[in-house]
């Protein structure tokens, strides 16, 4: 494979008096706190996304599986189903465990020139919120939880907009999560058509975020349309990667059969959905 071309977007340096808090309408919801720009919930037991980081500039193809959710709700089995099937379509497969999933690590994705783009991660709806008003400023939107723990003095450009401060459950100890505008202004390098499958919950409940990943240069964005347990996550995309690189269905087909078969989550009622540019 090429090696891809290195762009980054402009930076965004205006601040904000709004603030941004969690919708409560899932069912089992992760619990956030509020900080100065950002607050997350996502839900307990929620699929999250596989996803790996580093990739080979010399190989055809890679992937990587990012793996937060290891830290609350592991599954080897997957991880492994998951590289026999990447492998057998020729890819070289980084993995990224939880405790890995950082700031820093979302930061270099797009440069480490991925193809496929694996990200098993709690992520959460989120509403933004003006400080005087108290009204909705902005669209809702999907946000994807890390595993470095939070601390308000790190990153301070980029907790206003980018950043949040998300919790597992009320009283759980901080992590950082990021949203759209993370995606669009600090990452570095461009995605140059990886295909990314973002397993958590809501991840194409609303579209800001997957429309931030298209614009970073992303083929398409496969995630679910509603909250979705780990078990149900795991078992479709198992099914998906077979789809997509042993059959070789093109995304949008392989997304189509695969939640044909397996059918919404039977708790949650998250589907199976894709957006590509344009969709």
């Amino acid at each position: 494979m090429g090696q891809r071309r290195k762009s980054k977007p402009p930076g965004n340096d205006r601040q904000t008096s709004s603030r941004l808090r969690l919708l409560r309408s899932h069912p089992l919801r992760l619990a956030a706190v509020g900080t100065v720009a950002v607050v997350l919930v996502a839900l307990a037991g929620a699929g999250a996304l596989l996803a790996g980081g580093g990739g080979s500039e010399t190989a055809t193809k890679s992937a990587v599986i990012v793996d937060q959710l290891s830290l609350t709700q592991p599954n080897p089995e997957f991880v492994s189903s998951a590289r026999v099937t990447l492998a057998e379509a020729g890819y070289t497969v980084d993995y990224f465990p939880g405790e890995q999933v950082t700031v820093g690590l979302y930061r270099t994705l797009p440069e480490r020139h991925y193809d496929l783009i694996i990200l098993r991660t709690h992520a959460g709806i989120t509403t933004e919120v003006d400080y005087i008003s108290g009204e909705r400023a902005q669209e809702d939107y999907v946000s994807l939880f890390t595993g470095e723990p939070y601390n308000e003095n790190k990153y301070p450009d980029e907790q206003l907009n980018r950043l949040g401060k998300a919790r597992y459950a009320e009283g759980a100890p901080p992590l950082f999560g990021i949203g759209p505008d993370f995606v669009k202004y600090s990452m570095e390098g461009n995605l140059d058509g990886a295909l990314i499958v973002m397993m958590g919950c809501d991840g194409l409940r609303s579209q800001r975020t997957a429309e931030a990943f298209l614009e970073r240069g992303a083929d398409a964005f496969i995630s679910w349309s509603k909250p979705v347990s780990a078990p149900h996550t795991d078992a479709t995309t198992e099914l998906l990667l077979k789809r997509l690189l042993i059959e070789g269905l093109p995304a949008a087909e392989a997304v189509s059969r695969t939640a044909a078969e397996v059918g919404p989550d039977p708790t949650y009622q998250g589907e199976l959905r894709i957006l590509e540019p344009g969709g």
